[in-house]
């Protein structure tokens, strides 16, 4: 997860502080491409992390005994090959057609980042093909994560039959951080997702903000929620607040 967000906040952030610093606005046809294929192959591994994230707290609480039998090495070096290449394979068309469009349009994107649809504007050509496949692959790779996701359903219901003093305590403060950044991450791209499809009715800059945030605060966040549930973190920050008071 670490490893993903460093990737997507390289491909995209040091680009917009380039604008908004030195304007310097150029970008080749492809940087472009590869901008915007990274940008859509590693939030899908995102998104697929923390389907698999999901399934080891499932497997962990409400199946404990079995936890170290179904979570082995294999099953760890398998579900790290899942994610790659599936969402690796499945979003690579993305930018393979959109390079394949005749652009007479102009080569000026309004956005700060080469998303598909800012590119496929300027085409001539007709993008149909490139804007169903987008949203066909968009909605079975996020929304098939989202399904899985629902075994902290599951878990809940498991951790409010614990009658353990402090076991459920314990499940839930396990699981919290988890969620809190699936809940964030899906929260933000349905936003992002439903001001796409009415961007008529707002303005052009808030879809762009929502995009460069969408890139920016979840990688903030990650070390920020498993941060302070360190013993040694969390300790340390005590003790710099109580100075500080």
């Amino acid at each position: 997860l670490s490893l993903l967000n460093i990737v997507l906040c390289l491909t995209v952030i040091p680009k917009v502080l380039a604008i908004f610093w030195l304007d310097f606005r150029s970008i080749s046809f492809p940087a472009c491409f590869l901008q915007m294929y990274i940008m859509n192959s590693f939030l899908a591994m995102e998104s697929c992390t923390f389907m698999i994230m999901a399934y080891d707290r499932y497997v962990a609480i409400c199946k404990p005994l079995r936890y170290s039998s179904i979570i082995t090495d294999q099953f760890v070096a398998r579900a790290a090959i899942f994610v790659v290449a599936r969402n690796g394979l499945l979003t690579m068309p993305i930018p393979l057609l959109s390079s394949r469009l005749r652009y007479c349009a102009g080569h000026i994107i309004k956005n700060c980042i080469c998303t598909n649809v800012s590119v496929s504007k300027l085409s001539c050509d007709d993008t149909t093909l490139n804007q169903h496949y987008q949203f066909v692959i968009g909605w079975t790779l996020l929304g098939s994560d989202l399904i899985l996701i629902v075994s902290y359903f599951f878990i809940l219901k498991t951790v409010l039959r614990i009658k353990a003093e402090g076991a459920m305590a314990k499940a839930l403060g396990t699981c919290g951080s988890h969620f809190i950044l699936i809940l964030f991450f899906t929260t933000v791209l349905l936003v992002l997702l439903i001001t796409n499809l009415a961007s008529k009715r707002i303005p052009p800059d808030i879809p762009i903000l929502l995009n460069i945030l969408h890139h920016l605060i979840p990688p903030a966040l990650n070390p920020i929620v498993y941060g302070v549930r360190t013993k040694e973190i969390k300790q340390g920050i005590q003790n710099l607040l109580r100075r500080l008071c």
